[in-house]
């Protein structure tokens, strides 16, 4: 049963860490069109370079989850790496029990109302200009909590089960 869970997590992080990748071709493309509209043609649009922050914090936070799942997240390596497998997967358990699951708990809680309130006022950026849809950037707050909360648990999944899908 936790197998078929963890299987489950995994593909759905999975996809959604493709389609991420893919918001970074439009993020370079956006990024170069804002610096050729600025320093050359002299020209400046506040709702394009918000869709590049929109973007950017897309890629990290719906990212996450996928960095997780595939064991490319920050850690110490100058002593994990010389652990042994059995040792690794304990640390791995640990970290995702004590650490990362209360961290995203946390996050969803204390965050819950500014989203929900952002997301009843349809609120918009405040720069003249601006994108409508500032709301939508907040709710990434709690789209990264979801994911990363459930990709933790197929990893706690698999490490207990000692093996990796």
């Amino acid at each position: 049963m936790t197998r078929k869970i963890s299987q489950v997590i995994d593909l759905i992080n999975e996809k959604i860490g493709i389609f991420t990748a893919y918001l970074i071709l439009p993020m370079i493309i956006i990024t170069f069109l804002v610096a050729f509209m600025r320093y050359v043609l002299d020209v400046g649009n506040i709702a394009t370079q918000e869709i590049i922050i929109y973007l950017h914090a897309l890629v990290f936070s719906v990212g996450a989850a996928f960095t997780l799942k595939n064991d490319m997240h920050v850690r110490i390596d100058i002593f994990y790496s010389n652990y042994k497998k059995d040792f690794k997967k304990i640390i791995n358990i640990l970290g995702a029990s004590i650490f990362l699951i209360p961290t995203c708990i946390l996050i969803f809680i204390t965050s819950w109302d500014y989203v929900v309130s952002s997301i009843l006022l349809l609120e918009s950026s405040k720069e003249a200009g601006g994108l409508p849809i500032l709301y939508i950037l907040k709710s990434y707050i709690l789209f990264l909590c979801i994911t990363l909360f459930f990709q933790a648990i197929s990893e706690i999944f698999k490490n207990l089960n000692r093996e990796k899908f």
